[in-house]
């Protein structure tokens, strides 16, 4: 099973790596720039070949990068769109080029929700034809609050769209899915989930999954991550996620509000004692 968690990277990937390993994790995922703003750290050949290296050594993997919360894929101002656009160009080949083999982004926010679409579309379309490499790009799904895309079905409308291209896949997020309406406490929920991402994109372009319990009821659109068990989720939806089939099988990562990173290890331990033998 390939569990971990948000790592920073502002003192090196190789620490980055050996965090991972110390809270007993196998993967890990990173912000490719400052999350509130534009401005990137510098990454020597050095430190990639570092980072190769103890990945080599050490089985982490796979690498899961995660763009600023500043990007808006739907963005109405141009300015803002075509900062989006540089972000997704410019960090695509950052990861790339880190070996790293997933990148995330939350698709936008607009408030005519279809004019949202065609532009998160578009950019894409652009953006995603003049890359060769091998890191995929991920649109996360979001509790659909406001103006916020980024519904299964919204995702099925982009990826119809584009004609569904390799280079595209989904990132699932279980407080997200929660905020949304969907029900991870029954393994029934569980199962109509993965019937409609079969429906809307197909459940193999599904490649990582965000592991977080919700400050929040059932279907209430807000987005406030929890720690896991500790929120309306509860450890009985991360049971059903982390025994099911499918979803066991992709790289998990937390993101819950930890005050140190250590603190990660609990959860990673927790966890790993819901999986049934």
């Amino acid at each position: 099973m390939k569990l971990g968690a948000h790592i920073s990277i502002a003192r090196g990937l190789a620490l980055a790596c050996r965090r991972t390993e110390e809270i007993g994790g196998t993967t890990f995922q990173f912000f490719t720039r400052n999350p509130r703003g534009g401005k990137a750290r510098d990454i020597s050949r050095e430190e990639i070949e570092e980072l190769t290296k103890i990945r080599r050594q050490k089985g982490i993997g796979p690498l899961v990068g995660h763009l600023p919360y500043t990007v808006n894929m739907a963005a109405e101002k141009e300015q803002v769109y075509e900062f989006a656009a540089a972000m997704v160009e410019k960090d695509l080949r950052r990861a790339e080029a880190m070996g790293a083999e997933f990148v995330v982004c939350h698709p936008g926010r607009h408030g005519e929700r279809l004019e949202g679409l065609k532009r998160i579309t578009l950019l894409l379309e652009e953006q995603l034809a003049g890359f060769s490499g091998r890191c995929l790009f991920l649109l996360e799904t979001m509790g659909g609050h406001g103006s916020e895309i980024g519904t299964l079905e919204d995702l099925g409308l982009i990826f119809s769209a584009l004609g569904s291209p390799g280079s595209l896949g989904v990132c699932l997020d279980s407080c997200h899915l929660f905020a949304a309406g969907w029900d991870l406490r029954e393994a029934a929920g569980v199962e109509k989930l993965k019937e409609a991402a079969e429906k809307a994109f197909g459940l193999q372009r599904v490649k990582a999954f965000h592991l977080n319990d919700s400050l929040h009821p059932l279907g209430s659109g807000k987005d406030r991550h929890a720690r896991i068990g500790r929120g309306h989720i509860g450890l009985e939806g991360f049971r059903n996620i982390v025994n099911d089939p499918f979803f066991a099988g992709l790289p998990l990562i937390l993101e819950t509000p930890v005050d140190d990173y250590k603190e990660y290890g609990e959860e990673i331990r927790e966890l790993l004692q819901l999986v049934r033998e």
